[in-house]
């Protein structure tokens, strides 16, 4: 069975999915294996500690016991940007990824934000058909995000709930 919960950065559970993420989303950047060190960089790079309290939160899926995917929100202002999104490679097409995205409009909404936001990269194709399914367009850049060449949105309804999350 397939949960959605808060995670807290940090932990095992968190650092584990994080590490992960950012192994794929290095190699596909340089089309080999990333290195350990490469890896450590980039959690350097992209820190995760504020997805919690009242700057952040960061959302773990489970299977069972396992964590197989993750995604987070940090508040800026009247905006949530997305950051983290990744679901493990063999619990993919399921739509934890949908569900956890959901579940952070919902966060967002409650926290006041009024538009989601997020970078992301062309190589990562799954990714970028994801966030035009679930409304998010194309917009200029936000930031000066060195390995990010698209930049999307999405306006969220206030009144709007999305589907429940067990949260």
């Amino acid at each position: 069975m397939q949960t959605i919960e808060v995670g807290i950065p940090g932990t095992a559970d968190a650092d584990g999915i994080v590490r992960t993420y950012l192994a794929e989303v290095v190699s596909r950047y340089h089309g080999r294996p990333a290195t350990d060190g490469e890896r450590d960089r980039a959690l350097a790079d992209e820190p995760y500690e504020d997805l919690q309290g009242d700057t952040g939160i960061l959302l773990l899926a489970r299977d069972g016991g396992d964590v197989v995917a993750c995604a987070g929100a940090r508040f800026v202002g009247d905006d949530a940007e997305l950051t983290k999104v990744f679901t493990m490679p063999a619990a993919r097409g399921q739509g934890i990824s949908r569900r956890l995205i959901l579940a952070l409009e919902e966060a967002a909404r409650d926290h006041g934000a009024r538009t989601l936001r997020l970078n992301t990269r062309s190589d990562l194709v799954e990714a970028c058909a994801m966030y035009e399914r679930l409304g998010f367009r194309s917009v200029e850049a936000f930031n000066a995000e060195p390995y990010a060449d698209r930049w999307y949105r999405k306006d969220l309804d206030p009144a709007a709930k999305s589907t429940p999350t067990g949260l």
